[in-house]
């Protein structure tokens, strides 16, 4: 059976209800997307397996049958092919090793546990300031604006050494990138131009004066030796900025809006802030807000995944948010149990791949959800569920608003 692809989630709490289905169906589904057909992978262990094989798939776009290619327009304009050339140079996302080994050496210094631990106290500071300014401007508000896009913003920039005050700028473009897709869409493409280009002028003058900063210890270790060009570097902060706020930007309000509807969780954290690490682990299996994108590869050789022929040019799409409810590696999947302690979830990859900001993730969303719970105790969401702007067909599953309210 080929099913269509993709497919919308429709509750704020479940991937797509089609997913259970497809699981059970097979490790391995045929689906339809825009411009030709896909291998989805529904379960944990082959996702795992697709994923972690470099010698046998690609993440590299340029593949033949690489399925990313397949979801864009069939028109490009002359402006989007150049775009594409220079900034794909930095984009190590969609790079094989070595090429991608390469990049991600460069970067693992800034994201070691070591590191993120000493940049703790920075994100406490900022996240009390946030709170404190929630409080004085009184409830009710809208935690996407007021805290949920502002910590990560602040995070990111200040890692980056992109002027926060610019933060309104980066916002409405990469909440266009992500709804409408960074490569699928004219508007997304037109977002992702634009943010190329003002970064394109930011490393520019970095190059003359670097600061103490993500972008000046590269342009200063990295640009002197020759192993960046500058449109690599600038490839490679785009990356940086979108992959490492838009996520977190979108759990914050998530995993508040899941505690507060799992009152019986929650008073448990409040009772052992010592759980605190664990929730965060199941909230981000819960959710899976990065489901298919980002999890694109294509076979490069004939191989066998699950049991399923795959011939050398197919391309598959892994989805974590089904790999994440897979009851073969779960217990009980579908319901959230902060106590359940599960790391082997997929939601920031796996293999060589495997999201390189993890680490910095986990603290903001740790950071965040325990400060704003222990300051603002009596915090509740306004409205139900139903009536919330959830972005159920973004690139990235996240909501528009989350208006909440408590009293002091």
């Amino acid at each position: 059976m080929t099913v269509n692809f993709p497919i919308s989630r429709t509750c704020p709490f479940a991937p797509p209800d089609e997913y259970e289905r497809l699981r059970e169906q097979a490790p391995l589904v045929r689906a339809r997307i825009p411009r030709g057909e896909v291998w989805l992978v529904t379960r944990h262990a082959e996702a795992q397996q697709v994923l972690s094989d470099h010698h046998r798939v690609s993440t590299d776009p340029a593949s033949p049958g690489h399925p990313m290619p397949l979801m864009r327009p069939d028109d490009p304009s002359e402006e989007e092919l150049e775009i594409r050339r220079r900034f794909q140079a930095g984009q190590f996302i969609d790079m094989d090793p070595p090429e991608h080994s390469l990049y991600r050496r460069m970067l693992i210094p800034e994201f070691t546990v070591r590191r993120v631990r000493e940049m703790r106290p920075a994100i406490q500071e900022a996240t009390d300031l946030l709170i404190d300014d929630m409080i004085r401007a009184g409830s009710p508000t809208d935690l996407v604006d007021a805290f949920g896009f502002s910590l990560p913003s602040m995070v990111t920039c200040a890692l980056l050494g992109v002027p926060y005050s610019d933060r309104d700028f980066f916002r409405a473009r990469t909440r266009k990138m992500m709804d409408t897709g960074v490569g699928s869409s004219e508007e997304g493409i037109a977002a992702a131009i634009e943010v190329w280009y003002y970064l394109d002028k930011l490393i520019t003058v970095a190059e003359r004066e670097p600061g103490d900063d993500l972008i000046g210890r590269l342009v200063t270790a990295r640009r002197e030796t020759g192993e960046l060009t500058h449109d690599a570097l600038v490839g490679m902060v785009f990356l940086l900025l979108i992959a490492g706020h838009e996520t977190t930007a979108n759990m914050i309000p998530l995993g508040v809006h899941a505690l507060l509807r799992h009152p019986d969780q929650l008073d448990a954290l409040r009772a052992d802030p010592e759980g605190w690490p664990l929730a965060v682990e199941e909230l981000l299996r819960y959710h899976s807000i990065v489901d298919w994108v980002g999890f694109d590869r294509v076979a490069t050789q004939d191989m066998e995944v699950g049991g399923q022929a795959v011939r050398a040019g197919e391309g598959f799409f892994v989805l974590g948010a089904s790999a994440n409810r897979d009851p073969r590696v779960f217990d009980d999947p579908d319901t959230l149990d902060i106590r359940r302690g599960a790391r082997n979830h997929l939601a920031f990859g796996y293999g060589v791949h495997q999201c390189l900001g993890q680490n910095l993730a986990r603290a903001e969303l740790e950071i965040a959800y325990r400060t704003l719970f222990e300051r603002l105790p009596t915090l509740r969401v306004l409205g139900e569920d139903d009536e919330l702007p959830f972005n159920y067909d973004g690139v990235v599953f996240g909501t528009r608003a989350l208006p909440v309210a408590w009293s002091l």
